[in-house]
């Protein structure tokens, strides 16, 4: 219990603390009535304020308009593609269309084909190009090569086509050039990202097995919905399809990738006229696991012949496969060292610098018979 003395001293305590408080206001607002002013109204204010002067910019800059021209002339030939998938309830055992995802691709020709890559597509039953002025179109399939990680789609316009993007080569890039990517990274449509080209010959996992070489590696920022847009140089020309980037979080790390121009100029011709991409080959088997084990036994880099198919190139040619003894062991004859002076080290390597040629053309194999090197003309022939 409070002590009786406790209690009017704590009311005489409060009556003290109110007396106060009511004398400082009533001496501050007759002595100090701007500091008051100032502390409750958080400021001094001042009527009819007006907005500051805007400081003139001026002309931009060289290579800034150059980039806002690049974009605005580009833009009408990039496209937005989304996808859909069909699945079954497994209850009711009813299809249904579900979203899948999103790419970009490009208008490559007045007939309406769309490029985009193989992986945007893959799986999808259907496919909507939408066009920068906002028109969407069901696209139909024309081809792929997943070994190039390229597809071929096709829309009807009937008017207001979209000019094709301009096209540009590849095999002459300088590391450092610059570098334009516009795509639609996490459904941002019609994304402009700059860079420069970081290093070429690049080679990355692709589809069917095999790795996708001589891909561009670029700075410029590419995200997930990038993919199947075009790489393009400071003229505005198309030198490649961006198709990848490498980072651990799933987001741009500023390490992408895209396909050389010179690969899609070769490849989609092929896919619009025949559907799909017929490689060039030479007629010979060769196999990548145990070429691995036979040049490590045999000290030697390249790739053996393990066998020559009859009335192949390559029987024309005069090449020879490897002898198998009776006891089951593998002798080899020819081993490709080189193509056209380019080094092979590998199955994927031999498999991508034949795929840098046509069907038809002839090519220099550097061979390594009874150790020596012996130099073989090959006309290539349509692969399986």
């Amino acid at each position: 219990m409070f002590n009786n003395g406790f209690v009017p001293r704590l009311l005489w305590a409060a009556v003290a603390v109110v007396v106060l408080t009511l004398f400082l206001n009533s001496f501050f607002y007759r002595y100090f009535p701007d500091v008051l002013h100032s502390v409750f109204s958080g400021g001094d204010r001042q009527e009819n304020a007006a907005p500051r002067v805007v400081q003139p910019r001026g002309n931009l800059a060289e290579d800034e308009k150059s980039t806002i021209e690049l974009f605005e002339n580009s833009r009408d030939s990039v496209v937005f593609i989304t996808t859909r998938q069909r699945v079954m309830d497994a209850w009711t055992r009813n299809i249904f269309s579900v979203p899948s995802g999103t790419g970009s691709g490009f208008i490559w020709d007045d007939q309406g084909h769309i490029i985009t890559n193989f992986h945007v597509i893959k799986g999808a039953s259907e496919a909507t190009v939408r066009l920068a002025d906002g028109r969407d179109y069901k696209a139909s399939l024309v081809g792929v090569s997943p070994a190039h990680d390229i597809a071929v789609l096709r829309i009807g316009i009937g008017f207001q086509r979209p000019r094709p993007v301009p096209l540009g080569t590849s095999h002459d890039l300088k590391v450092g050039q610059k570098v334009f990517a516009i795509g639609n990274p996490f459904g941002l449509d019609w994304t402009l990202t700059t860079g420069i080209v970081s290093a070429l010959d690049r080679s990355l996992p692709g589809g069917e097995g095999r790795t996708i070489d001589n891909l561009i590696q670029t700075d410029a920022a590419i995200n997930p919905g990038n993919s199947g847009g075009p790489l393009l140089d400071s003229a505005g020309r198309l030198i490649g399809i961006n198709t990848a980037i490498y980072s651990p979080s799933g987001v741009s790390a500023g390490i992408g990738f895209a396909v050389p121009v010179d690969t899609v100029n070769r490849v989609v011709p092929q896919i619009v006229s025949r559907g799909k991409y017929i490689r060039p080959a030479m007629g010979i088997t060769v196999d990548s696991k145990l070429n691995q084990r036979l040049i490590e036994r045999l000290k030697v880099q390249g790739v053996v012949i393990l066998s020559v198919s009859p009335g192949s190139a390559a029987e024309a040619a005069g090449l020879r496969g490897a002898t198998i003894t009776p006891e089951g062991a593998i002798i080899a004859n020819d081993i490709i060292v080189a193509i056209e002076g380019k080094t092979i080290d590998s199955v994927d390597k031999l498999m991508s610098r034949i795929d840098g040629f046509k069907v038809g053309e002839t090519i220099r194999i550097s061979v390594l018979r009874k150790n020596e090197t012996v130099e073989v003309p090959v006309m290539l022939q349509p692969g399986e």
